[in-house]
């Protein structure tokens, strides 16, 4: 039996099973409310995405496991999410917990674990399987735009009308480094959270790549083999 949901989901396809509303309430009661409509919005792009390229639900995917990787993939920022590792695992952790709770399969929960763990990951998430790469191809598109030609033309209007971005990109960037300033254990240097808590900080604060390997103890020296790159660093 299909699950009745809030009217404003009415217009827009969206998997009406126990579980399935059961998530949905979990995340909007657990997230800001920008973050919350970013997970709902990246899941209708998803499906727009599979639709494009001529993904059938049920043969090709597990609409249900997309949907669960999409609502739940940013439980890392919200306060009951918030621990001590990087917010995708903070997040996939708490999702997996939640889904188990709800007497959920192992396999399935293993999906949505690396689905959320992975949703950062560019070059990973897109080759494993159809459901991690649909999540990261529209959790892509919410926020970077990448891949919004290959949306219909007028859908985006439509689900932005019905979950207002609210300056989403830069507002989700402000809770992810607002929670690494707070614990920086959460920034590992060459992490994506990393990335972006190290253009707020003074130069040379958080370590970079080269910095690592000066402080391996091994005694690398560099060698030869990048035109420039000693400038390159000298510079930076």
């Amino acid at each position: 039996m299909a699950v009745a949901l809030p009217a404003v989901y009415d217009a827009f396809d969206l998997p009406r099973t126990e579980l399935a509303a059961r998530a949905l309430r979990y995340a909007e009661e657990a997230e800001p409310a920008v973050i919350f409509r970013h997970s709902v919005r990246s899941y209708l792009f998803a499906r727009a995405l599979a639709d494009h390229d001529g993904m059938k639900p049920g043969a090709d995917f597990d609409d249900e496991l997309v949907f669960l990787g999409c609502v739940l993939h940013d439980l890392g920022l919200s306060q009951p999410g918030n621990g001590d590792q990087r917010f995708e695992v903070d997040g996939a952790d708490l999702a997996a917990r939640f889904l188990r709770e709800q007497g959920t399969d192992e396999h399935s929960v293993t999906v949505v674990w690396d689905a959320i763990a992975l949703h950062t990951s560019e070059g990973i998430a897109s080759r494993k399987g159809p459901e991690i790469a649909l999540a990261h191809a529209g959790i892509s598109v919410d926020v970077l735009g990448r891949g919004r030609e290959r949306l219909p033309e007028g859908f985006a209007d439509r689900v932005h009308t019905a979950f207002p971005r609210a300056d989403l990109a830069y507002a989700i960037t402000d809770v992810i480094v607002q929670q690494m300033l707070d614990n920086p254990a959460k920034a590992g240097p060459l992490s994506f959270p990393g990335q972006l808590l190290r253009r707020h900080l003074p130069a040379g604060t958080l370590p970079d790549w080269y910095d690592l390997i000066e402080g391996a103890g091994w005694g690398d020296r560099p060698t030869t083999g990048l035109p420039g790159l000693a400038v390159v660093r000298d510079a930076g």
